[in-house]
């Protein structure tokens, strides 16, 4: 059988598509996140890590202005990249590094004129606005493929090179800018950093994943016939059936995957139960679900 194909080629129209759609998609969103740090990050002082984290503490220190320090930070890191990263890598991350500080030298003016008429009783209302819009915006930058460069770049270049997880990376330099942060401007507003840090992680996640709306069930039960007419009479949907082998006893089987929308989940659960009180059930979050014959039949879809 004939397997071979132009992996180069598929991914070039992987990112090529909806190319101008993403883009105009990607200045919106770099806007917002421009708008948001002049509004809420930069005048309370919220260092939540990254160069724009770095600049706050920076501005601080010596009055440069934030835009600056971030397209100078930008520039540096952008040609680390093409130095060690190399073309395809940064391709993806110079636009971003671009448009971040010019956006934001462009809406300091605007972020002024806007703070003079917004009032709030309570920081953690900020808080809470600051954090939704970093998730929201930074969200969507990432569902565009793009990134804002910046601290993103510093690492992927820790990563190929040091072996570290690029998950610990990104932890640990944003973690050591935060406690500078803390140590410059101190404990309250290092943890209201943190609740902007941790509330953008939560959007950021929903937005590139979903929100969950059906469980995946992977069912090992005796009365195998019983639960595929359960799932393909009553909730009019598919079921999967795999050739397993116990890991212990060697034993030859079959394993049941369904996906169950989440308002079915209790109704579905009982009569597995009912149906065999010995089945063997794992169950997990499901966020989407693609192809099948039965897709019309599943409404989150």
């Amino acid at each position: 059988m004939d397997i071979t194909f132009d992996l180069k080629n598929i991914k070039e129209m992987v990112t090529k598509k909806n190319f101008y759609f993403r883009t105009f998609t990607l200045i919106f969103s770099v806007a917002l996140l421009a708008l948001n740090y002049n509004l809420f990050l930069t005048p309370n002082q919220f260092v939540t890590g990254g160069t724009s984290g770095l600049a706050i503490i920076i501005q601080s220190w010596t009055g440069l202005d934030t835009a600056l320090f971030i397209g100078i930070a930008s520039f540096v890191l952008i040609v680390l990249s093409l130095l060690f990263l190399g073309w395809k890598e940064t391709k993806i991350s110079i636009v971003g590094s671009i448009m971040y500080p010019f956006f934001i030298s462009i809406t300091e003016p605007i972020a002024k004129y806007c703070l003079s008429y917004l009032q709030f009783d309570s920081i953690i209302i900020v808080v809470l606005i600051a954090g939704m819009l970093n998730g929201l915006a930074n969200g969507i930058i990432y569902k565009t493929g793009f990134n804002t460069g910046g601290s993103d770049i510093l690492m992927k270049i820790v990563n190929k090179y040091a072996k570290i997880p690029e998950g610990k990376a990104v932890f640990s330099v944003n973690l050591l800018i935060m406690l500078l942060g803390c140590f410059v401007f101190g404990l309250n507003k290092f943890v209201y950093s943190l609740l902007i840090l941790f509330l953008s992680t939560i959007i950021i996640d929903r937005i590139l994943i979903g929100v969950s709306s059906s469980k995946l069930f992977f069912i090992y039960t005796k009365e195998e016939e019983k639960i595929k007419t359960f799932v393909m009479e009553e909730l009019k949907s598919g079921v999967t059936v795999f050739d397993t082998e116990g890991g212990f006893s060697g034993a030859k089987s079959h394993v049941l995957m369904c996906v169950v929308p989440n308002r079915d989940y209790y109704l579905f659960k009982e009569m597995v139960l009912e149906l065999d009180k010995n089945a063997f059930m794992v169950i997990n979050d499901c966020y989407e679900v693609t192809g099948g014959v039965k897709r019309g039949n599943l409404p989150f879809i």
